[in-house]
């Protein structure tokens, strides 16, 4: 068994490539004109489960607004928790 070591720039790279395909996603998955995403397109759009997306929501880390039973969550707050800015 051969050991690998993963290293803080391999992480990097691997972090710039999935927000590459993500952006990539949203430009064509998503109007330009649209500011809010159910969670149901949040879910696919980051390929995460209503669990992960449940713990999102619970510790703050993606905020959202709920009207008549619907959680709506802002593109440009999925955009900032992904480059790992402040809400």
């Amino acid at each position: 068994m051969q050991l690998e070591l993963i290293t803080r720039e391999d992480l990097k790279a691997f972090k710039e490539e999935l927000l590459a395909e993500i952006r990539q996603h949203i430009g064509t998955g998503q109007p330009q004109h649209r500011q809010w995403l159910k969670s149901s397109e949040v879910r696919k759009l980051l390929n995460i489960s209503p669990g992960t997306l449940q713990n999102l929501r619970i510790n703050g880390t993606l905020r959202y607004t709920k009207i008549g039973g619907m959680m709506y969550y802002r593109l440009e707050d999925i955009n900032r928790m992904l480059e790992g800015g402040e809400q």
